[in-house]
């Protein structure tokens, strides 16, 4: 439909029902210059497209009760006009990426029953979310989920960085016996010079210079 407003045109969609920030509304006429996609309750597959980055404009964005698969783009984080995203009852993977803490608009936020893992990001609209964004997400961890993220995977590092420590210990250990055990083998074999030899001639003659130098200052 086009309607003439004075010498401008603007285009209008009829009979449209969507889905934003949780509410179904109904629009008998609606402009098309609506900043709305929703394209729920489908049966979309593959994954979700990068360039939905790319319209800034964009402020709901409802993707939800489909086939999706694989990660939420990171390109989504650039929506920073969207108030409202729906990606629920898909089957998308991975973390929830960091660049959605950039939707400094969003209110309405739902990424349950998908199979999401990883720590949700912390701060910002992040900390106006409630359990319910989450339900279903098994591996999901950190606030406001009472599963706490598990640290373990630090814990190789932390070991690996007392192996090298302990590693180092021994070296040093090892030089001083070797030091001794040297130092002890030539004192041996001195001792057994002099008394094969009789008197040390050399020696003798190191402790005589050593004498005269005394002497003449």
């Amino acid at each position: 439909m086009e309607d003439a407003i004075g010498k401008f045109k603007v285009n209008y969609a009829s009979d449209l029902s969507i889905t934003a920030k949780g509410l179904q509304t109904k629009f008998q006429r609606l402009p098309s210059i609506w900043t709305a996609i929703d394209l729920s309750s489908n049966q979309f597959s593959g994954e979700i497209s990068k360039i939905l980055g790319e319209l800034h404009l964009l402020i709901v964005l409802n993707l939800s009760h489909n086939c999706l698969i694989g990660p939420i783009p990171s390109s989504l984080g650039n929506l920073s006009e969207l108030e409202s995203l729906d990606l629920s009852s898909n089957k998308l993977e991975g973390r929830i990426p960091t660049e959605l803490r950039n939707l400094g608009f969003l209110e309405v936020l739902n990424l349950s029953q998908n199979n999401l893992k990883g720590p949700i990001p912390q701060g910002k609209q992040f900390d106006t979310f409630a359990n319910d964004s989450y339900m279903g997400n098994l591996d999901l961890c950190g606030l406001p989920l009472s599963k706490s993220c598990d640290t373990e995977e630090e814990t190789p590092a932390i070991f690996d960085s007392d192996g090298d420590g302990d590693g180092d210990e021994l070296n040093w250990k090892f030089s001083i016996v070797m030091g001794y055990g040297c130092g002890l083998v030539l004192g041996i074999s001195m001792a057994y010079i002099v008394f094969t030899t009789g008197k040390p001639w050399w020696l003798i003659r190191i402790i005589e210079r050593i004498r005269q130098r005394f002497a003449k200052r």
